[in-house]
């Protein structure tokens, strides 16, 4: 069920999947464990640094019995380094840790160069999605994530990113609404 140290081979891993999903920051696990059991093809790969989101992720997985899930317990950025380039189809980042305070806001993770790392394991045609109710946070994941050479926003209309797609599990985080505003969906997808 854990990811392995050191480079990953994600034949290894999951010989049968046809493709592989990354969540960054997890939190309890709801999201990835429903897309797991949604998607049985697809090996979903979890990343979260706290011990009561593993757990909480763990429990998920046992009692769905799903066994196309590998979690690595510790930074994204570790186990983002270990894969290779053009790996990855899809890649999640739900409502993470809006630092609101100004002097703060450096410690976001959508900084440029972590961006550029996505943008390095997604497959062509792969896409980005990230969810916030932060309204400050959806503007420079905007201009972060639009800067980023290869990726482009998908939106077409407001509704958009004011709905969750159709895919979308709701987290317990998510539905504290604890941001300063409706939930924002935002995709992009690898040129």
């Amino acid at each position: 069920m854990a990811v392995p140290p050191g480079p990953v081979n994600l034949h290894d891993l999951a010989p049968e999947a046809r493709e592989t999903w990354l969540e960054i920051g997890f939190g309890g696990g709801e999201h990835l464990a429903g897309q797991a059991a949604r998607n049985p093809g697809v090996l979903i790969l979890g990343a979260e640094p706290f011990v009561n989101g593993l757990g909480s992720a763990l429990r998920h997985i046992a009692e769905a019995d799903l066994t196309n899930v590998r979690l690595h317990a510790g930074d994204a950025r570790e186990l983002m380094a270990a894969l290779p380039n053009a790996s990855l189809s899809r890649v999640f980042i739900l409502f993470p840790d809006p630092w609101p305070k100004t002097r703060h806001q450096k410690r976001r993770l959508l900084q440029p160069d972590f961006v550029r790392d996505i943008a390095r394991l997604l497959s062509p045609r792969g896409t980005l999605r990230v969810a916030t109710d932060w309204a400050d946070y959806a503007d420079q994941c905007l201009r972060v994530i639009t800067a980023t050479p290869g990726l482009t926003w998908t939106a077409e209309c407001a509704n958009d990113w004011r709905n969750p797609p159709p895919d979308h599990i709701s987290t317990r985080y998510e539905l504290k609404r604890l941001g300063d505003c409706a939930p924002i969906f935002l995709e992009f997808t690898r040129l």
